[in-house]
Parts: structure tokens; sequence; C-alpha cells
């Protein structure tokens, strides 16, 4: 299996996945946030990525010291002077996160932390279900599955759909 909580694995995929390889290290996107553990999860690791799809990079956060985070983000000169920036606190599964959104060349990012390892949080470890459920259903499914994104339907429920799971967030990590 892929060692997701490393981004070498990007410079042999698709067009895509090699782009977001380029960005993330000409900023040194990871390396500046080191500290908080980030690794890239999301659709553009596994393929199933549509036009549009953000580089999605998720982070262990000591909320307590959120200030220190968001200066350590603008200090490091990470987020380009020019962008335009949101950070919104919002709660996840009743933990209180954090978001960032900004554009990065062609790319939409988002930097989500969680006072919570980065491999027990849920976008990683639905990650993990979502590429486990690709390698077994293979190429069609693959493309059943792009095919709903492209028709607005977020990447949990598209596996829902197709897998008829009752409730997809929760089910996708009982896998």
């Amino acid at each position: 299996m892929i060692d997701f909580t490393k981004i070498d694995y990007l410079k042999d995929g698709n067009k895509r996945q090699k782009r977001a390889f380029e960005v993330l290290t000409q900023y040194k996107i990871l390396e500046r946030l080191q500290p908080y553990s980030p690794v890239l999860a999301g659709t553009i690791p596994i393929e199933i990525d549509i036009e549009g799809s953000d580089l999605d990079i998720i982070c262990e956060v000591d909320l307590r010291f959120e200030e220190d985070f968001l200066d350590d983000i603008m200090f490091s000169k990470l987020i380009p002077f020019e962008a335009d920036v949101k950070v919104e606190n919002v709660w996840v599964n009743g933990e209180r996160s954090i978001v960032l959104n900004f554009m990065l060349e062609e790319f939409p990012i988002e930097i989500f932390g969680q006072n919570i390892p980065v491999i027990q949080q849920n976008a990683y470890r639905h990650m993990i279900a979502e590429y486990r459920i690709l390698k077994e259903k293979g190429e069609e499914f693959k493309q059943k599955i792009i095919e709903l994104k492209k028709q607005g339907i977020k990447t949990e429920p598209a596996f829902g759909m197709l897998m008829h799971l009752e409730n997809p967030y929760e089910d996708l990590l009982k896998l």
C-alpha cells in the first residue's frame, strides 16, 4: 500500500498528481507545516479528483494554541502575500477544528487542523478506506465515482450510493 504520510508517490502519479507534487514542493508547504504532522488527504492522492478539487492538508493542531498555528503559517510565508485567505473555526464530529482556504497556483488549498493525530482524523481514515475499496473494485467502479463527483455529489456519498451504505461517513470508517 502507498505510504500516504509522505508525498513521494505523487511524483509517479497522473498529470495532476505530478503537478500537485511540484506545487507542494516548490512552496515547501509540508515542510513548513512539519511541526503539525501534515498529510495530504482527499481525492487527489487516490486519483478520484475532478476539476476544481482541492489539495486537502490535514494537520494535528492543539487549538489551545491556535494563534501560534496561524502565526506559524503566516510568518513562514506558506501562504503567498497576495492570497485571499479564509479562516474558519468549525466543529467536526464534536471536535473543534480550524480550516484555512486559499489558492496556490491553480490549486485551491485547504489546511485543516484538529487536535487529533492525523492518521486518526476522519479525512485520513476515509481516504484509506476509499483507496482500499477502489483497489478491490477496480477501474469501472472508480470511473463511476468520478462521474458522480462530476454531477456534484461529494466523495463519501458517492461511495455510499454505489455501495448501498446507509450512512457513508460512518460506514466507511468501519471498513
